[in-house]
């Protein structure tokens, strides 16, 4: 339980006990990043039946601000970093790496961050209108398998914080998780879009960066937890 521990500490905001941890303890966490997601996905089911009191949009905001406060805008941080980096240095790697750690935001980070908050809103709003609720507790959860493939798939771009996974990680972890993610599908069929989702944003980092970072892995769990809102929605229209 200790790696569950790191996980919440390093992903969420939420209070945990303090725990004494090494390099390899935080590497070892990734397996749990997961699990981690389920207890956000726990919270943003709450905060959804708790906006319900009042009406559908407010619901919807309440699961968003859950979202963003839960996990402190982290994975926010890692689009806008990529955006800025690809907006400003796609032709020239060198340019990019040094925009990708730049703490700065600049107007592709931002405009990435607001059209990101947007998508989950009004995709939000239509799974809260039409349901199932329970299926926002997988999201994060089907989300969160990503860093461990692509950890796994590809080489990290610098010695930065994703490069420290790499030895904590080994792929019976992603078997596992993925076998959780095929059972929680035989009840909401659209998490089945969370693989293909992984390996196109793997392929995707591979083609266009050339590696995995901290901020890649931050983009793509944004960027999963999008479609599969997408998915979950268009789901209960077909």
């Amino acid at each position: 339980m200790k790696g569950l521990v790191i996980a919440l500490q390093f992903l969420t905001r939420l209070p945990m006990p303090r725990v004494h941890a090494d390099e390899q303890d935080f590497a070892r966490s990734m397996r749990w990043f997961p699990a981690a997601g389920l207890v956000i996905g726990a919270l943003l089911a709450a905060a959804a039946m708790i906006g319900l009191l009042a009406d559908d949009w407010t619901a919807a905001l309440c699961v968003l601000l859950m979202w963003v406060w839960i996990t402190g805008g982290l994975h926010l941080d890692g689009l806008s970093d990529l955006a800025d980096a690809r907006g400003a240095g796609h032709k020239d790697r060198t340019r990019f790496l040094a925009v990708m750690a730049d703490p700065h935001v600049g107007s592709f980070g931002v405009v990435a961050i607001v059209l990101q908050l947007l998508a989950k809103l009004v995709l939000l709003h239509g799974i809260v209108e039409t349901g199932p609720l329970m299926a926002l507790i997988c999201i994060p959860f089907a989300a969160r398998i990503g860093p461990l493939v692509w950890t796994l798939w590809l080489p990290p771009l610098h010695t930065g914080l994703g490069a420290r996974f790499t030895t904590g990680i080994a792929p019976r972890h992603v078997i596992l998780w993925a076998a959780l993610l095929g059972a929680s599908a035989l009840a909401y069929p659209p998490l089945l879009a969370g693989p293909a989702l992984i390996l196109l944003w793997g392929w995707w980092l591979k083609r266009h960066v050339g590696g995995v970072s901290g901020d890649c892995h931050g983009a793509g769990i944004e960027l999963v937890e999008t479609g599969l809102l997408a998915a979950l929605l268009l789901a209960r229209h077909l």
